[in-house]
């Protein structure tokens, strides 16, 4: 046994680590967040506020319960180093693939993608990351630090380089950032139509999925630290992971939730629904 089962799990992630597929874990970390904290509490939320869920999914018709799933709780991570609490996310990722398991991350800000990445494409050199987000992430630094939330997709495209990017629902970032994208990623400012003419050139790569939760409008997703009006809906986020189960995706990640700046539980309560989905897509 390479880790003892999590004492609270996500509903219907009840298998053993050996005998799992996918194993999923929480970055409980918002040390970056430029505006809102609270991120690192939404795993543990989550895993609470999931006894609400069912197992089955009647969008996919498809049931947990017919997958193994581990929940290998959340990472100890040192809050006044990020350097070090990256460097934890990408070891416990690379050990999670070197076992043959796809992993899954729950944050937690967004900075923690870039190391689960950065494990992933050490193992994947094709790798190509879809990025669901209001904002483009894609300053060089923000208040003169490079490792921000802010920044993050600039860390990764400093990994990967051109043309492995596909950046989908954004609508907020400095004029440069969306400029800076016309030569460097596929960014789509808004909604997410145009990631089906993506999917036949797409399907011959290893994906990486990260799903920033303030891609949908905060009429509905009001639980995040960095909200911003002209979202998509919570039916156009599933289409999307509906869209995403032919393809070889690799690793995955559900961040940005700050679940207490919703007292009503509801932007829980999406999040739960769309990690299920995720999962079960996968």
């Amino acid at each position: 046994m390479w880790m003892n089962k999590n004492e609270h799990t996500f509903i219907g992630f009840d298998s053993s680590f050996d005998e799992a597929d996918i194993v999923v874990f929480g970055a409980p970390f918002d040390g970056t967040t430029s505006f809102r904290p609270g991120t690192r509490f939404a795993p543990n939320v989550m895993r609470m506020e999931s006894d609400g869920l069912e197992t089955y999914s009647p969008y996919l018709d498809k049931d947990l319960e017919e997958i193994k799933v581990f929940d290998a709780g959340d990472l100890t991570l040192p809050f006044g180093d990020t350097n070090q609490v990256l460097k934890t996310i990408e070891t416990f990722t690379k050990d999670l693939l070197l076992e043959d398991k796809l992993p899954i991350m729950i944050g937690g800000e967004h900075l923690i993608s870039y190391a689960a990445i950065k494990a992933v494409y050490e193992q994947y050199p094709d790798l190509r990351i879809l990025h669901f987000d209001a904002h483009t992430d894609l300053r060089e630094s923000y208040m003169g630090v490079k490792l921000s939330h802010a920044c993050v997709m600039k860390r990764v495209w400093d990994l990967v380089g051109d043309g492995r990017i596909y950046q989908f629902g954004i609508r907020s970032g400095e004029k440069s950032e969306f400029e800076w994208a016309k030569q460097h990623t596929y960014l789509h400012k808004f909604n997410c139509h145009s990631l089906k003419e993506y999917l036949t050139s797409l399907d011959q790569y290893p994906l990486y999925v990260t799903i920033d939760l303030d891609i949908l409008d905060p009429s509905i997703f009001p639980g995040t630290g960095t909200p911003e009006a002209g979202g998509i809906s919570f039916q156009e986020m599933l289409s999307v992971i509906e869209e995403l189960q032919p393809l070889t995706i690799v690793g995955a990640d559900l961040v940005e939730l700050c679940p207490h700046y919703d007292s009503s539980g509801v932007s829980t309560a999406v999040a739960c629904k769309t990690l299920r989905e995720l999962v079960l897509a996968l």
